[in-house]
């Protein structure tokens, strides 16, 4: 059986060395080299190798994030990374991250062979000089871990899953800046400088998360609201109107679980919005203030137009009293903040709505 081989590596020197070594085995084939990470992603994906051999200094290239892609996407595809570094760390964060092996550069070319070998056997690869370091770190690792908040639990559960601060506000319905504060504070709880040190962190520590979600589960349990329950047989529509898709699946699934008997509707623009109230003729609405290139408070004009009856919700992800004001005057019953909008604060919304 063959095994087709993917190179990763900047310098061709190096691959040209690894291509020497590896060519001598039949079983063996490489199917491309690349030199950097985008190159790098772009090959896998065109020619889906069952072995990746690769650094992780490459140009354009953060290995835990791009190591952890690949692991999602193609969970059987097999990658040894090839290195200069021996960081016990840095290494612990590559294999939690899900590399297969972990093969220094300055050990024999023979032993590169070995470590394909054994991988493609099913087994783990670590060259033997790392492995006293790795046990010598573990033996010595500290057992506590601080205690982070449940904001900075799940930032740094999305920091793990490779997303930028862009999607971290985006997921969590923040401005960019709020996200930036958190990363601040949440760097400096974890004593580490940057982003890759704390996914890497994350991944020397996987207790930190398994506490963090354990604990914001026990605290999401505590303070979840109780459903709201209404008279058999009666329902009442509900619309949000956000141009961010994730946000308005997100809010839709809250409201739902707080108040299920509710039709809960989505639109992502103002014409969208006006022509589901004229469906629908929702008890609540929940408007954003900012909707693309649009205004929200245009949008609640309108809407106030189709049915003096909806209640309107202004939300906004940068509150201003301005923005309060005018929405008033288009006729909104309430101005909220988005990073207060949870389960709790949605059912008194609801609650006040449908009395």
């Amino acid at each position: 059986m063959i095994t087709r081989i993917l190179l990763a590596d900047d310098h061709a020197l190096v691959r040209a060395g690894i291509r020497n070594a590896l060519e001598g085995e039949e079983s063996l084939h490489i199917i491309g080299e690349v030199g950097d990470g985008p190159s790098l992603m772009r090959a896998i994906d065109k020619l889906q190798p069952d072995l990746i051999v690769t650094d992780v200094t490459m140009p354009d290239f953060e290995p835990i994030t791009a190591v952890s892609h690949i692991r999602q996407q193609y969970p059987k595809m097999l990658i040894l990374v090839v290195s200069a570094y021996d960081d016990d760390v840095y290494v612990q964060g590559l294999l939690r991250a899900g590399v297969n092996g972990y093969h220094l550069k300055d050990q024999p070319l023979s032993d590169l062979q070995l470590a394909i070998k054994r991988i493609l056997a099913g087994k783990r690869w670590i060259s033997s000089s790392l492995v006293d370091k790795l046990l010598q770190s573990s033996d010595t690792m500290a057992n506590s871990v601080p205690i982070l908040s449940t904001r900075q639990s799940e930032i740094l559960h999305l920091l793990s899953k490779g997303m930028d601060n862009r999607t971290i506000a985006a997921q969590l319905g923040l401005s960019i800046k709020t996200i930036e504060t958190h990363l601040t504070r949440l760097y400096r709880r974890l004593d580490v400088q940057s982003r890759l040190e704390a996914v890497n962190y994350a991944h020397r520590h996987p207790e930190i998360m398994k506490t963090a979600v354990s604990t914001g589960s026990m605290q999401a349990i505590a303070s979840s609201p109780q459903p709201i329950l209404m008279p058999q047989g009666e329902q009442s529509a509900i619309l949000v109107v956000d141009d961010n898709k994730r946000y308005r699946q997100q809010l839709r699934r809250i409201i739902s679980r707080v108040y299920p008997q509710a039709m809960v509707y989505e639109a992502g623009n103002t014409e969208d919005a006006v022509h589901l109230v004229r469906q629908t003729a929702p008890r609540l609405v929940f408007v954003d203030v900012v909707l693309g290139d649009e205004n929200g408070i245009r949008c609640t004009r309108k809407i106030k137009k189709q049915t003096a009856d909806s209640r309107v919700v202004l939300m906004s992800a940068y509150p201003d009293r301005e923005f309060h004001r005018l929405g008033l005057e288009a006729g909104a019953s309430a101005f909220v903040d988005k990073k207060n909008l949870d389960a709790a604060a949605l059912r008194q919304i609801i609650t006040d709505s449908m009395a």
